[in-house]
């Protein structure tokens, strides 16, 4: 909105510094205050109204022992989240760019899926909420979306089935008619990934802000034509505006972790961390960066592939190899306490992220 309708009045006279609207740089830092603002704003009025409806946590029978105090925190906090990344979005970006639109759609649509669960898991009172198949639909409906827009709308001057290996200088792998299939497997798996990690205060939230500044800053220097050749990278002259979205997306997950920091005040639910999953998946397949998911997403991989050893081989031999899944709840078991767990894996996602970024000039 600021760029389409005040950039344009940068002309007349005495408004020259409406200018500044057309830069991605100013519109990002706009965009991630923002977030905060709207999180700062609307974050004590849903949690009291989250209490005073009695939207609280169910915990995990099975769970730590030490989680049962957390029964009844209000849950579904993710709703203040998508608040948080869609207004800022719609005010700071560029309306004209499709990457924009499939970014923000994405996310509120798994965010849509993420709250018909919550729903009907707190409200409804149905243990496992939206079944597994249903959940699944819904994210390979919208990965094969993702996929097909990008293959009807590529960027100027590429090819959309192509994407870049980590360290291998102008290395591309050409997916063909794969492409549509690994789209899906990229967003379903960044979604249910982060969903996973979603389970010590503040965990999914701050990783995904140290995630959101890794892509904002891959997204600024692909989408620039001197930056990306500079560092030959490959230059997409539309990516540069998802920076503006992981942008409010970093300010969302910071200004949300106010109030999901230990002890928390509420949960993000599947509502959020399906849907802030999805918003890095769909970066990732946008800047034809999915295999740096692995390297930003390190921790989420991590969580993901704990509990699928667990299962694998609790079916194949009867032992567990983790005290409990995912892997933050072995760490607790082992005796470390939670705040020491969340403060270690940000370390870890902080490390990622900067080797991610390093990547840009080793190749």
């Amino acid at each position: 909105m600021f760029y389409e309708w005040l950039y344009p009045l940068h002309t007349v006279h005495g408004l020259s510094f409406l200018n500044l609207f057309k830069y991605i740089t100013v519109r990002a830092a706009l965009a991630a205050v923002l977030a905060l603002g709207i999180s700062f704003l609307l974050g004590p009025p849903m949690i009291e109204w989250l209490r005073r409806v009695k939207l609280g946590q169910k915990v995990r029978e099975e769970g730590p022992q030490s989680h049962y105090v957390k029964a009844g925190t209000p849950t579904m906090g993710g709703l203040l989240m998508l608040a948080a990344i869609a207004i800022p979005v719609l005010l700071c970006g560029n309306f004209h760019n499709r990457q924009v639109w499939l970014a923000l759609g994405t996310t509120l649509w798994l965010g849509g899926i993420g709250f018909l669960d919550d729903w009907l898991r707190v409200v409804k009172k149905l243990p496992k909420g939206l079944l597994g198949r249903y959940k699944l639909a819904g994210q390979f409906v919208i990965g094969a979306i993702v996929g097909i827009c990008v293959l009807s709308w590529p960027e100027p001057g590429s090819s959309p089935t192509l994407t870049h290996v980590p360290f291998l200088k102008s290395f591309y792998f050409d997916l063909g008619w794969l492409f549509v299939p690994f789209v899906i497997v990229v967003i379903t798996g960044a979604s249910n990934a982060v969903n996973l990690t979603d389970g010590l205060d503040g965990l999914a939230s701050g990783l995904v802000a140290i995630a959101a500044i890794a892509f904002a800053g891959m997204c600024y220097l692909t989408g620039h034509a001197k930056f990306s050749a500079y560092l030959n990278t490959g230059y997409l002259p539309f990516a540069g505006e998802l920076t503006v979205f992981c942008a409010a997306v970093l300010g969302a997950a910071l200004g949300f972790l106010w109030y999901n920091s230990h002890p928390a005040d509420v949960f993000m639910g599947d509502t959020g961390s399906l849907s802030l999953g999805g918003a890095l998946g769909v970066v990732a397949v946008l800047i034809k960066r999915e295999f740096w998911l692995v390297l930003v997403g390190g921790v989420f991989v991590a969580e993901a592939l704990s509990v699928m050893l667990q299962v694998t081989s609790f079916k194949l031999t009867g032992k567990r190899i983790l005290r409990m899944s995912p892997l933050h709840h072995h760490f607790e078991l082992i005796g470390w306490p939670e705040s020491r767990v969340v403060l270690r894996f940000y370390i870890a996602g902080a490390l990622l992220a900067l080797l991610s970024l390093s990547t840009f000039k080793l190749q």
